[in-house]
């Protein structure tokens, strides 16, 4: 065996890796912030290009698409290219996306932007997830992702806000999209600065070997038990009854409620805002109480009446919006966790990138059916109890997501069980 040559190099300093860490965040923060920079102005789109909501569905649905077929690659690609090459590529690949949508008001331009957007997208996550692991290991792991998921979703808060905060922009469909290509340079220089850092500390330290990609074998697949398929269940119905409904948020809030743009955006980002503060702490708790499964039917059942509320009474927005940010930072932070209580090791690649395909599967056929559905009703604003559809099939959603909780329940209450519901830290 050939030793290894950088064996006696010293470990990186501390502040170097979270150096690293803040740079490549800014990779994910502009990325999140592209892929939410259409809701705010989904009434732009309408007024000024007379696109349909079918029209506002697909641009979201399109980036979907892609990500259904680089589960497939994308992680082949990044052991190919390293993580400094494969993070700068998906980067660029985010910024040509924007500035292709910002380009024209042609629909067939738009949607091929947000296409080549989406493909660069989700792989850069994959791509970041790989290189923070390769920088960090042990107890600093999970609080680096979370360091990382904060940075990134206060790129959706800033974009769901950009009505407050860049007002003046707002005149036509266009200003808020330049605004993202602003922010795609963002993503760029971010995984350059990466590069520069890691090309040098590869020189003058020891760093680890990059993590594990999430690539599906498909002969793994039918070696998961029935859990793992009710977590993939309840994975797609919730996301499907989250992200499609951000589509149309803001649109929805100023035509159905009468609130004004800026309104709509902020509370369209309470999401965000709820996800960054209480995910780590629910994750927490969790970790000391156990029993995933039964707080993961508590936030699905959360979603059930939430969109009849919006569609059918007057109370605050505030009241249900906050209903769901409980939702939202609750059950991503136990569902993706859990998939290692019940897949092997060496099998999680293929776990969790097929239920990343399969869910994206569910946000391209949600956004279109949401799309279709307002279309189809004539929701508008002389028209808002049209909304009451789709409000109806997230509602629905939210019934299948705790259905399927609790199947995942009745499961890990038995024979079988993985230890879901009775592990606990420490």
């Amino acid at each position: 065996m050939q030793p290894n040559p950088t064996s006696s190099l010293p470990k990186p300093p501390r502040s170097y890796r979270w150096a690293v860490l803040i740079l490549i965040s800014l990779a994910m923060f502009g990325n999140y912030y592209i892929y939410d920079s259409v809701s705010p102005l989904a009434d732009l789109l309408a007024q000024q290009l007379g696109f349909t909501d079918s029209n506002i569905g697909l641009l979201n649905a399109i980036y979907s698409i892609p990500n259904v077929f680089m589960v497939l690659i994308g992680g082949f690609i990044i052991d190919r290219l390293g993580t400094k090459r494969s993070t700068l590529l998906f980067a660029v690949l985010c910024l040509v996306g924007s500035g292709i949508t910002a380009s024209t008001g042609k629909l067939e331009v738009m949607a091929a932007g947000r296409l080549v957007f989406g493909l660069g997208a989700e792989s850069l996550i994959v791509a970041v997830t790989t290189a923070i692991a390769k920088w960090f290991k042990g107890k600093e792991l999970s609080f680096a992702f979370g360091i990382n998921l904060t940075l990134a979703r206060l790129g959706s808060f800033a974009a769901l806000n950009s009505p407050s905060w860049a007002a003046k922009y707002y005149d036509n469909w266009q200003g808020p999209l330049l605004i993202s290509i602003a922010f795609g340079v963002v993503c760029v220089v971010g995984a350059i600065m990466y590069w520069i850092l890691e090309a040098k500390a590869e020189r003058i330290y020891q760093i680890g070997e990059p993590g594990a990609t999430d690539k599906v074998v498909w002969q793994d697949i039918f070696k998961f038990g029935k859990s793992y398929w009710y977590v993939v269940a309840l994975c797609i119905t919730f996301y499907s009854g989250i992200f499609p409904f951000q589509t149309f948020a803001v649109k929805f809030f100023m035509e159905a409620h009468g609130v004004s743009r800026e309104t709509g955006g902020f509370l369209s980002s309470i999401l965000t805002l709820f996800a960054m503060i209480a995910t780590p702490l629910f994750g927490l708790m969790v970790d000391r109480i156990g029993k995933r499964a039964l707080f993961m039917m508590v936030g699905s059942l959360l979603l059930v009446p939430v969109y009849l509320i919006m569609a059918y009474t007057n109370i605050s927005l505030y009241v249900p919006m906050a209903m769901m940010g409980i939702a939202f930072s609750l059950i991503p932070g136990i569902m993706w966790p859990s998939v290692a209580y019940l897949v092997e090791q060496s099998k999680l690649g293929t776990a969790y990138g097929l239920m990343t395909m399969i869910q994206n599967i569910g946000l391209a056929g949600f956004n279109l059916l949401i799309g279709w559905a307002n279309d189809f009703t004539q929701a508008g604003p002389d028209n808002p109890g049209g909304y009451a559809l789709g409000m109806w099939f997230f509602s629905c959603l939210g019934f299948f997501g705790f259905l399927f909780a609790f199947l995942l329940r009745r499961n890990e209450m038995g024979p079988n069980a993985h230890g879901l519901e009775t592990i606990r830290a420490g």
